[in-house]
């Protein structure tokens, strides 16, 4: 069957897939932090007003990202930065108010677990999350008959019954778009990629707390939790604290699994801000993970990590660097990778039919790039009318003569070049991956 045609059948059976697990009392549990996203209307006259306000005599090709953004001379640099690689990144700031003027905005959900959430729900498929920001603002959002936290007493509610408990987190989002050219006197260049930049005001996720309500009921309903995902672990910048958190995590698991052999435990991973944190995270809970979800920048951060550099743009050596991770952090089933043109299972063969959440990961994710918001079947249909990455399906065709055939899924991506929205596609992607286990 042609990967089209698979994209069209599994897009007609997704009500039934999801009516299976309704009626199977079925969930994804999502772990483990939540925020406030205040998503930014970025213009690129205005970033170009503010060059020639603030930034005169300077150098574009010089300018560079700031660890943490103390003036607005450090808010333009790091924009610019990150533009004119074309990357995606988290960057921290001092005060809100040094930006908070600048452009209009929005709110929106932040978090992995939330974000994947809401784009379940938005095809009525439940879920369970756990929460870290429990303001208003973030549960009025995540609010919908789909979406379940755990109480104080372990009970399953809506976030709509949920009484704050914690301090609010706030992430300032700014999307820019391939293409748009940032200019400072006469010197200018075109983005090259769209992506997006993270301003982040760290409070309650700093330490990530757990609710043990939330875990607990995991472990004692692990036959209706079909997977487990684990993220979030990036924010934690104190060694002493991450390892804690890991620690209890590996219990957790080991309990999850005791209780549901063919239960899936999924670790998303994402940028962190320190390599030994990255060490520390990926050497302490890989091992106890069946799947490890991650993008091709994340990819190849890793490995440099390891002195196993690669090029993400040769799909072989990607896989080669997949493998390295699986075999050498001893991860228990496979990995991951989703980018814009393609998505790749390496790893051993699976009880659950991978290739169709990849499709149904790539769905999710691209509908929330047309859209610019977590897409219904409706808008999904849409997704079926865009053409196949040219990149993924020449890679799909590598793939298959390669000696890393029968070990490697790969999905090419139906392709939109100037994304509305790239924040969360790699949560919707997650969301979409999980249908599939059962």
């Amino acid at each position: 069957m042609k990967i089209e045609e698979k994209y069209i059948k599994l897009y007609e059976k997704m009500d039934e897939n999801i009516n299976i697990r309704k009626s199977s009392r079925k969930m994804t549990a999502m772990g483990y932090t939540s925020n406030l996203d205040i998503l930014c209307d970025f213009k690129i006259d205005i970033l170009n007003k503010l060059l020639e306000e603030y930034m005169q005599g300077e150098d574009l090709s010089k300018m560079g990202e700031s660890k943490v953004i103390h003036t607005v001379q450090d808010f333009i640099r790091t924009v610019v930065y990150f533009c004119r690689k074309g990357i995606g990144g988290e960057v921290d700031i001092e005060d809100f108010k040094i930006i908070e003027n600048f452009f209009p905005a929005e709110n929106g959900i932040g978090g992995t677990s939330a974000q994947a959430a809401m784009a379940l729900a938005a095809i009525g498929c439940p879920s369970m999350i756990h929460l870290t920001d429990d303001s208003k603002e973030v549960c009025d959002i995540l609010n919908s008959p789909h979406i379940y936290t755990v109480s104080s007493t372990g009970e399953l509610i809506h976030t709509n019954q949920v009484t704050q408990r914690a301090e609010q987190e706030i992430h300032y989002i700014i999307q820019f778009k391939k293409g748009d050219v940032i200019r400072l006197g006469d010197q200018e260049f075109a983005i090259p990629v769209s992506n997006r930049l993270i301003i982040t005001k760290v409070t309650v996720n700093e330490t990530v707390p757990f609710s043990e309500p939330y875990f607990d009921y995991i472990e004692e309903h692990a036959k209706d939790i079909s997977s487990n995902v684990l993220s979030s672990f990036n924010v934690i910048k104190d060694e002493e604290i991450l390892q804690e958190r890991l620690d209890f995590v590996r219990q957790h698991v080991r309990k999850y699994k005791a209780n549901n052999e063919s239960g899936i435990v999924f670790f998303e991973d994402a940028h962190y801000h320190s390599d030994s944190i990255k060490k520390l995270c990926i050497e302490t809970i890989y091992s106890e993970v069946d799947i490890v979800c991650m993008n091709e920048e994340e990819l190849a951060y890793i490995l440099n990590i390891y002195n196993f550099p690669i090029n993400i743009e040769d799909i072989l050596s990607c896989v080669e660097g997949i493998k390295y991770i699986k075999e050498n952090l001893r991860i228990n089933k496979g990995v991951i990778v989703h980018t814009k043109d393609y998505s790749m299972y390496v790893g051993n063969k699976l009880e659950n039919d991978i290739e169709s959440g990849l499709i149904y990961g790539n769905m999710l994710a691209t509908a929330k790039a047309m859209v610019g918001w977590y897409g219904s079947k409706e808008q999904i249909s849409k997704v079926l009318e865009l053409p196949l990455s040219e990149n993924g399906v020449r890679n799909r065709e590598i793939i298959g003569k390669s000696i890393y055939a029968s070990e490697t899924i790969i999905v090419p991506t139906k392709y939109i070049d100037k994304p509305k929205y790239t924040i969360g596609l790699g949560d919707s992607f997650v969301a979409g991956v999980q249908i599939c286990f059962m």
